[in-house]
């Protein structure tokens, strides 16, 4: 049983990294869209960030310090406070994603109005992680977050042409209707969003929190190699329902109800609320490691006492990093922007960010002064090399197709 749970980390980042609010929506949007023509991209992204996370792992696991706290020490203050700040506004605005996204959830669950749940959702996540203890943040949002396993159920039930969606999804080509540049606009926004930045942070920094050594090598590489494909296999299936249900309907994704309607036609009500309990623990989840990963980070840099395993006033600063940035998370989506709206420019700007993460944590794991004998070997250099290739196109390319496509509308 303890070997079970000490996969659970992985299973929470992967729930809260690939099948959070931006997953859920862009694989829905992709799928109503393009089909499973997209579907390589889960793919490479999938393998990039377990390549990443377990270099990132590693090098918790080997020198006992966070990613933060050696990149600062590695690239100098100048470059590494470049580098956080960065990395921070992109965490920040999924951040205020995440919280919408609970409050959207609670919507479909009650009918009330999202805006009445956004101060109850700040609050909630705020205290859960003021006061829960690290391992029940992995149990309970982990395995809570397993219930949008019912989206690969609802996609036997609908019963597709396995041989026309797996030839889809082998072929990278774009219906006749779409553009090539929107095409380009959602490659890039699905791989955004399977790389966000905050989920490194967030490993690396649980890792520490689970006190890590040497010896958790092989749990470590436990949390990755079982965490991130069941998340790349999650988004894979939300992709798959829209594709069967939504794209014949010419039905575009725009809000979380249809995220969860090719469920409620393939399940009836019960997959629904299954569906908008899987949406609840992702998004929760989600939104616990991205607001741990802003005072994570901050701390890491500064040399704050930082994390759950110190009792709260012994982390006074790191706390009311996590509270402030709360607060201001409400303040935005109480403006009454749109969670969606928010989702979608925050996945955009992840792939514009990700090499001011990816680099250094490469550069780390390649030193053989913090790694010895754990640093990289001739594969993980080949394989980073070239994902770092990816992530800088991907990052050149971001906001031009942005702007190019209004955000994959034309």
């Amino acid at each position: 049983m303890k070997r079970i749970f000490a996969v659970a980390l992985g299973v929470l980042t992967a729930i809260g990294g690939f099948v959070d609010i931006g997953d859920l929506v862009t694989n829905a949007q992709v799928g109503s869209r393009f089909g499973m023509s997209l579907a390589w991209v889960v793919v490479v992204g999938v393998l990039g960030i377990m390549v990443f996370a377990e270099m990132s792992g590693r090098v918790v696991a080997v020198s006992g310090r966070p990613t933060f706290d050696i990149i600062r020490e590695r690239l100098g203050p100048r470059v590494g406070l470049l580098n956080l700040a960065g990395s921070m506004a992109v965490t920040f605005l999924t951040y205020v994603a995440e919280i919408g996204g609970i409050a959207l959830a609670l919507e479909l669950a009650t009918s009330v109005n999202e805006l009445l749940w956004i101060p109850v959702t700040a609050a909630a996540v705020w205290v859960v992680l003021w006061r829960a203890k690290f391992s029940l943040l992995e149990n309970v949002f982990g395995l809570l977050g397993l219930a949008l396993i019912v989206y690969a159920v609802a996609l036997w039930q609908l019963g597709p042409d396995w041989s026309e969606l797996l030839h889809s999804a082998a072929t990278a080509d774009k219906p006749a209707g779409e553009e090539w540049s929107s095409y380009a606009y959602f490659a890039v926004a699905l791989f955004g969003a399977a790389m966000t930045p905050y989920e490194v942070f967030f490993f690396s920094s649980g890792g520490v929190e689970e006190k890590w050594d040497a010896s958790s090598l092989r749990t470590m590489r436990a949390n990755v190699f079982v965490g991130f494909p069941l998340g790349g296999l999650l988004s894979l299936a939300i992709a798959g329902v829209a594709t069967v249900t939504l794209m014949p309907a010419g039905i575009e994704v725009s809000t979380l109800g249809q995220v969860g309607l090719p469920v409620a036609v393939a399940l009836g009500k019960i997959g629904l609320a299954v569906a908008i309990l899987g949406f609840f623990a992702a998004t929760f989840g989600a939104a616990c490691e991205t607001g741990l990963s802003l005072g994570y980070s901050i701390g890491q840099y500064f040399g704050w006492q930082w994390g759950k395993y110190v009792r709260p006033f012994e982390a006074a600063r790191f706390h009311l990093v996590i509270l402030l940035a709360t607060v201001l998370a409400g303040a935005v989506l109480l403006t009454t922007i749109d969670p969606v709206l928010v989702t979608e420019f925050s996945v955009v700007f992840s792939a514009v960010a990700l090499p001011l993460t990816y680099l250094p944590i490469l550069m780390v794991a390649n030193d053989g002064g913090y790694m010895g004998e754990h640093r990289n070997g001739r594969l993980s250099n080949t394989l980073g090399s070239f994902y770092m290739v990816i992530v800088i196109g991907a990052s050149v390319a971001a906001l031009p197709l942005m702007v190019w496509t209004k955000m994959g509308t034309s």
